[in-house]
């Protein structure tokens, strides 16, 4: 037994995508990349306002109506129609904090969602999962529980799974029980609800209720919350508002994100595409805060354009860095978090359009200050696909960014004027004491690019990077260690799932 576990010793500390470093808090402390004037963010203001001034929004629930009916704004019940005014988004807008600690069951897996903080998360809502090995299918049950444990194992990702791809094989009805369930045991990494209807969320809070406590002390920041998406153009339709209003009333927080494909939600200007998105997201920021005032809320950009060749999305477009760019300005403006995507990308596999496309949404996320990075890891053919080697493959560029942010040694050390003396014109350092004692650990170590020349590849097998990241997921997955969990909790949440899957067969969840 002993030797078995030093031979797992010793593979986990050769395996180095289990040795990326876990920052408690990852900041950019540069400034941010602002591509919009003063002048233009105002511009882009004033027309959000005009939208809702003067087109407005249906929203399709009638307490969300009546919400807005009680607080003055402009109602009309029988098409389901508000105009806010301007004045009233504004003021609203304000109650929302600016930053918050999004808790996990592990509080040192807590993160700020806010100032200048960076967040990853995997994909996620992912209809497909795709291996090297078996290709790509619906996605299963084994499939989520292999890429809950991929996550908790992967430190640059800050958060635990939830809706990381359909489990087709398990029934609707208790898909979110088993996602909570599961993720719990699994991760103790700060872990999202789903946000589909009032029935879904309120179980969600029912079982985080047994985890965090029976009152989940807000007052101390959010342990759960959803996206909302909105249903461009200018529509909340009755699931995106339950979920909202059933977490937003509890404390949690939502992820407020319009969907805008511009030529097809939007006209095909940026302009026009960008203020939409900025009258939708401040409608929903503002409604939250009529139903509870201070609840936690993050600014979400999803705007990209249209393929105008295909009808299909276009990630990793210049247009859609400029979406990220200023829609983290406006976030800025309102003094909100911002929500950006990492990994977006329309290739069928996890090929060089996957990445190229990848880091178009990556740099600008990153450059931009985005505080949650949504999609950062895994997410390939326009979001229906989990890719288990671009996850490893997206987790080398999270992994270097985070490397990148610390900025380099500026000691007199580092300086290594002594170093420098010794060698003089015309020699090499790879001897000397200042070389010798750094070596190690002057450099990021990649996880996964192979930089040996072309005789030593192949020599190798001339693997190429998909292959070699197929082999280091099943080696993390190998390696997995469950967090620790009190029986107790485990014992409680797992009846209180099979009770609730038992009352739920034959209920309409979104009703």
């Amino acid at each position: 037994m002993a030797r078995k576990r030093k031979r797992t010793t010793r593979r986990i500390k050769s395996l180095s995508f289990l040795n990326i470093p876990f920052q408690k808090e990852l900041r950019n402390r540069w400034s941010p990349n602002e591509i919009a004037s003063p002048q233009q963010i105002e511009a882009i203001h004033d027309a959000s306002m005009q939208i809702l001034e003067n087109t407005g929004l249906r929203f399709l629930d009638e307490e969300a109506l009546t919400l807005w009916e009680k607080a003055g704004a402009k109602v009309n019940r029988r098409t389901q129609h508000v105009w806010p005014d301007r004045g009233l988004i504004t003021d609203l807008v304000a109650k929302a904090p600016s930053s918050f600690t999004f808790r996990g069951r592990n509080p040192v897996r807590s993160r700020l969602i806010g100032e200048n903080s960076i967040n990853f998360f995997s994909a996620a809502g992912t209809v497909f999962a795709h291996d090297l090995q078996r290709g790509r299918r619906p996605g299963e049950k084994d499939d989520w529980l292999n890429i809950a444990k991929l996550i908790q194992m992967t430190n640059v990702i800050h958060f635990g799974p939830l809706q990381v791809v359909v489990m087709h094989d398990v029934p609707v009805h208790a898909k979110h029980l088993e996602q909570y369930l599961y993720g719990t045991l699994l991760s103790d990494k700060p872990l999202m609800g789903v946000s589909h209807g009032r029935i879904i969320p309120a179980d969600v809070i029912a079982m985080a209720k047994l985890v965090h406590g029976p009152d989940l002390r807000p007052e101390l920041g959010p342990v759960t919350g959803g996206v909302i998406n909105v249903n461009s153009p200018l529509v909340y339709d009755d699931r995106m508002l339950g979920g909202m209003l059933t977490f937003g009333k509890a404390g949690q927080f939502l992820i407020i994100t319009p969907f805008i494909l511009a030529g097809a939600m939007s006209p095909v200007t940026m302009a026009a595409a960008i203020a939409q998105q900025n009258a939708e997201a401040l409608a929903g920021i503002a409604l939250i805060q009529l139903a509870r005032p201070g609840t936690p809320v993050v600014y979400g950009g999803f705007t990209t354009n249209v393929d105008m060749k295909s009808g299909a999305p276009a990630f990793g477009t210049p247009e859609g860095a400029w979406a990220f760019f200023i829609g983290a300005q406006l976030a800025r403006h309102y003094q909100l978090p911002y929500r950006g995507s990492g990994s977006l990308n329309t290739a069928n596999l996890p090929d060089g359009q996957a990445m190229s496309e990848s880091m178009w949404s990556l740099w600008p996320c990153v450059m931009a200050h985005t505080n949650l990075v949504v999609h950062a890891a895994g997410w390939l053919e326009s979001g229906l696909t989990f890719s288990f080697e671009k996850f490893v493959m997206d987790v080398e560029n999270l992994a270097m960014m985070q490397h990148m942010l610390h900025g380099p040694e500026w000691s007199e050390e580092a300086f290594a004027l002594d170093a420098i003396a010794e060698v003089g014109p015309a020699g090499h350092h790879f001897g000397t004491a200042h070389t010798q004692a750094r070596y190690q650990t002057a450099f990021y170590p990649s996880i996964l690019h192979d930089r040996r020349n072309h005789g030593a590849w192949v020599e190798n097998g001339g693997e190429d990077i998909v292959q070699r990241a197929h082999k280091i997921w099943r080696e993390v997955i190998k390696n997995y260690e469950q967090p620790p969990i009190d029986k107790g909790l485990k014992d409680a949440l797992s009846a209180h799932v099979a009770e609730r899957t038992a009352a739920l067969e034959n209920v309409p969840l979104y009703d």
